[in-house]
């Protein structure tokens, strides 16, 4: 057995790491189980609590205690993570094929668009079309046909018309990258989980939203512009206030026996901070410990202020912000909150020394003093003086009007610029900006100061996004899939199985055997690697049974023809892969060449087939030429008589 150490403690490490690898998958299917009663029962106490509560909220609020309970949980989201990924055909969501329309870009920078412009321009969209030429190519191509100089419609007078070409290439590459940050941005906000965001090609971006059914929704929440707006921050007075008067109703729901809102214990923040939070919530009569903080102060113990800090801006930690928010969707906190003010978030987190992610929690005004559509342009560059990163921002005459009665009326205060309802920045106000045109200073890193620029471009995006394509699969759907997948392969392989036991009889028997130890190599690679295991994935993993089986006939055969000469059991399986292996690895090879073309060039399921097929072909290699030939070898040295048919 000494000779047979090597391959044996291969394949059981093989075996150890596939079954590492997918037993996130079994806890993950564990886990929604019980997440699914759990839910369900938190849904008919709070119908029981409100009964007259709607279908959207009572669906909002179990979405928060469902997230609240996936942060409280760190391996929920671990195994969640590292699970075997369905696809949308598997899993029901939808797929959509987004274009940025270059053409109406184009339209909207020139100058004086004239009807020959206007006829240039809707040829070079109709060629654009039916080619992978960009439509700036296109019509920079036309007007030089023409001998029209593109300073007519864009630039100066003194610019060529290669530097305008270089010009207009960088606006169409913008308003990708724009609304690439838009979409990516909305659909955080939106919740979507293991959500994909690509782009392919110049102009178009590829969204797939898994467990999205909603056509008309998605498709506004991809295709919608930006909402832009400049709101008021509300002093730092006016702010504490509210937020003790949501503490006391929470600390009175505590205190009278009512279980935490979100059916779990409020986390902890960091000890650093006990002392500032006793100061924050002016609790002076004595030094709280950390139990008996968060009875008395439940808000407070979570909305972390900073005593120093002149504003009242509280520091949320990641884990804790569905909390916050399912808090402040209380109707007994609604009547304590005034109808005119509201609480929201950091577009980003930041992060601390320790790892973790605190968003910023701001009091805004609901009504914003001015909407991104007078923003005409904004670019990030350094300060000469201070060598710090800063955003310059310029609005049309009507825009410009009303910043300049806006910030003279509001100097001193703080003006944050929301995305989507998502504060990006909230800048104070130094003194009346007449002009329209604004400095935005702060930034931390030039890296977001551009995020910043895209942020204020967006308000005004001047390239609509089209739908090209869109693939809707619901759950039931997919489901069905997942059910018809899983039976055509569990029959494949009971007949392929069959038919080698009794074919081929005690080496058939091995062969079948092999079979499932490859599958299981299979499903634990597409797992390591976070791959998304999909319909035309799983039809791959039903031809590799064919070949696996195709590489052991081969084998067996050749086996066969070595003992009709005489020789022995050894001798025979030792001849019959050595002569085997040229015929298995030259037809595996080629096979496997074949789905690089389709992965490379493929896109959706053909990849999806192409990936599942190339790991299928590993494993069929291993599982032949290792697996076998070993049980085989074990087989023949302790005398065990071996039969091929």
């Amino acid at each position: 057995m000494k000779e047979y150490r090597f391959k044996i403690i291969l394949i059981l490490a093989a075996i150890a790491l596939s079954i590492y690898l997918l037993y996130p998958t079994f806890q993950d299917y564990q886990n929604n189980k019980t997440l699914t009663k759990e839910l369900n029962e938190k849904r008919n106490e709070i119908k029981k609590l409100n009964p007259d509560i709607s279908t959207d909220q009572l669906n909002k609020m179990v979405t928060l205690v469902e997230d609240s309970i996936k942060i409280a949980d760190p391996s929920i989201l671990e195994a969640r993570k590292k699970r075997v990924k369905l696809g949308l055909d598997l899993q029901g969501g939808m797929r959509v094929v987004l274009e940025v329309n270059t053409g109406k870009l184009l339209e909207k920078i020139a100058s004086n668009p004239d009807d020959i412009f206007k006829k240039v321009l809707a040829d070079a969209e109709a060629e654009a079309a039916k080619t992978d030429e960009s439509v700036v190519d296109i019509i920079g191509r036309k007007f030089q046909e023409r001998g029209i100089r593109l300073s007519r419609y864009y630039g100066t007078i003194r610019q060529d018309d290669n530097e305008i070409m270089a010009e207009l290439k960088k606006s169409s590459e913008d308003a990708v990258t724009r609304a690439m940050e838009i979409i990516r941005n909305r659909v955080d906000q939106y919740g979507v989980s293991e959500p994909s965001i690509s782009r392919q090609g110049s102009r178009r971006i590829i969204v797939e939203l898994p467990g999205v059914a909603k056509e008309e929704e998605a498709k506004q929440l991809l295709q919608g512009t930006a909402l832009l707006e400049f709101r008021l921050v509300k002093d730092a007075e006016l702010t504490y206030s509210i937020m003790q008067r949501i503490d006391d109703v929470l600390a009175k729901r505590t205190q009278s026996g009512v279980k935490d809102s979100l059916g779990n214990e409020i986390a902890a923040v960091d000890t650093t901070t006990k002392k500032a939070d006793t100061t924050a919530a002016n609790d002076t009569t004595k030094q709280l410990t950390e139990a008996e903080f968060k009875v008395q102060h439940p808000f407070f113990s979570v909305a972390v202020l900073n005593p120093q800090s002149p504003n009242a801006d509280a520091y949320v930690s990641k884990d804790d912000r569905n909390k916050i928010q399912y808090w402040l969707s209380l109707p007994e906190v609604q009547k304590v909150i005034p109808d005119n003010v509201e609480f929201v978030f950091s577009a980003k987190p930041l992060k601390t020394q320790d790892g973790k992610q605190i968003y910023m929690m701001y009091l805004v005004n609901k009504t914003p003093e001015l909407t991104g559509g007078v923003v005409t342009n904004a670019q990030a560059n350094i300060d000469p003086n201070t060598s710090a990163p800063i955003v310059n921002m310029e609005m049309n005459s009507e825009g410009a009007t009303d910043w300049a009665r806006i910030t003279g009326a509001n100097v001193g205060k703080r003006i944050a610029i929301m995305l989507d309802g998502v504060v990006f920045t909230a800048p104070n106000v130094k003194g009346k900006i007449p002009g329209g045109r604004s400095q935005i200073e702060g930034s931390e890193n030039m890296e977001e100061a551009k995020l910043l620029e895209i942020v204020l471009k967006a308000g005004a995006l001047p390239a609509p996004v089209d739908v090209i394509e869109e693939r809707i699969v619901g759950p039931s759907l997919g489901q069905d899939s997942v059910s018809a997948g899983f039976n055509s392969a569990i029959i494949g392989y009971l007949a392929v199985g069959l038919f080698m036991i009794f074919y081929y009889r005690q080496a058939g028997t091995v062969a079948a055997l092999t079979l499932v130890l490859i599958i299981l190599f299979i499903l634990g690679i597409l797992a390591g690697f976070g791959a998304s295991l999909t319909l035309p994935g799983i039809a791959g993993i039903v031809l590799t049974i064919g070949m696996a089986v195709d590489a052991n006939v081969l084998i067996f055969e050749r086996i066969r023809e070595e003992m009709a000469t005489g020789k022995t059991v050894k001798a025979s399986i030792d001849s019959g892969f050595s002569r085997a292996y040229s015929a298995i690895i030259d037809s595996n090879i080629t096979t496997f060449f074949t789905g690089i073309i389709l992965y490379q060039f493929g896109t959706g399921p053909v990849q999806g087939f192409a990936l599942t097929l190339m790991i299928g072909i590993a494993a069929t290699l291993f599982g032949a030429l290792v697996i076998t030939r070993l049980v085989l070898d074990i087989l023949v040295s302790r005398g065990i008589k071996i039969s091929v048919g």
